[in-house]
C-alpha cells in the first residue's frame, strides 16, 4: 500500500497523503524529545514500539464505542488513519499529581487525586503549549461548548478504560494526554480520538514498585527507555514474554 507525499513532519510522527481519499499515513519515527525539544536523541526502536501500542489502545478503545481516528496498521511504523481536522488543544487528564501539576500546585508526585482532573493546554511548541481555560477555548472560537461536553466525555471514557487496562496488568495510570480531531461525513461532523496514544504520551508507573515505564525515563534520565516501552508491551501481550527490548513484534 503506497504512501503519498508528506504532508507534515513533527517531533515524533510524520504524516504522509494515504493511498486513499481521506486517509493519512502516520509514521512512528525514534527521535525522543524533551521540555519542548530543548533535550532530544534518537532512540532505536522507539517508533516501532510506540506504533504497535497505539495500535493497541486505538483498537481497544474503537471496540468499547469510543470513536478514534485508526483504521489499520500498515507494517512496524506506520498505520493507516482517517484525515481529521485536528482541534489545536491537548487534552490532559490527571489520575495522580505528577509533572508540571506538582510544581504548579505543590503536591507530591504520586498523590491520588480526588476525582480525574482534565486540563487543556493550547497546542503550540513555540509558546509551550499553555495551560488554558474553556473560557480561553470559547472566546478563541478553538471549539464550540458542544465540541467541549463532548470531547470532555471522550476524555473521561479513555481514561476509564486505560487505566483498567493498565490496573489489570499491574501499571498505574497517572496521567495521559490526548488530541481529539474531526471527521467530516458530508454535513455531519463527529469528534474521534487522533494522534496517539502510547508511554509517549503517558505516565505510566509499576503499582508494586513505582518503576517509571514511560517518556519520564528520558526526561530525567533513569534508564532505557526502549526497555521502558518494551516492559509495557509485553504486559499488555504486545510483545512476546522472556524477549529484549527490541524483538519482533507480534503481528
Amino acid at each position: 500500500m503506497a504512501r503519498g507525499k508528506k504532508i507534515y513532519e513533527g517531533k515524533a510522527k510524520i504524516l504522509f497523503e494515504g493511498p486513499e481519499p481521506g486517509t493519512i499515513v502516520q509514521y512512528f519515527k525514534d527521535d525522543a524529545t524533551a521540555f519542548n525539544a530543548e533535550k532530544k536523541d534518537v532512540i532505536d526502536g522507539k517508533g516501532v514500539l510506540n506504533n504497535r501500542l497505539s495500535e493497541y489502545f486505538m483498537t481497544g478503545l474503537t471496540q468499547v464505542g469510543v470513536p478514534t481516528h485508526f483504521l489499520k496498521r500498515m507494517n512496524m511504523r506506520e498505520q493507516l488513519v482517517r484525515n481529521c481536522e485536528i482541534i489545536p488543544l491537548e487534552i490532559i487528564v490527571r489520575n495522580f499529581a505528577a509533572g508540571t501539576m506538582s510544581k504548579r500546585l505543590g503536591i507530591e508526585e504520586g498523590t491520588q487525586l480526588p476525582r480525574p482532573i482534565v486540563e487543556y493546554c493550547y497546542k503550540d511548541d513555540s509558546l509551550g503549549d499553555p495551560l488554558v481555560s474553556e473560557e480561553h477555548i470559547a472566546a478563541f472560537g478553538w471549539a464550540s461548548q458542544q465540541d467541549m461536553d463532548d470531547i470532555l466525555g471522550l476524555a473521561l471514557r479513555v481514561n476509564d478504560w486505560l487505566s483498567g487496562v493498565m490496573f489489570g496488568v499491574g501499571i498505574r495510570l497517572i496521567d495521559f494526554k490526548i488530541e481529539i480531531g474531526r471527521v467530516y461525513e458530508g454535513d455531519f461532523q463527529r469528534l474521534v480520538v487522533a494522534d496517539e496514544i502510547s508511554p509517549d504520551s503517558c505516565r505510566l508507573w509499576d503499582i508494586e514498585s513505582g518503576r517509571k515505564l514511560d517518556k519520564d525515563v528520558f526526561r530525567r534520565d533513569l534508564g532505557s527507555l526502549t526497555d521502558a516501552y518494551a516492559e509495557v508491551a509485553r504486559r499488555l501481550g504486545v510483545l512476546p514474554k522472556g524477549t529484549g527490548p527490541k524483538p519482533t513484534l507480534v503481528s
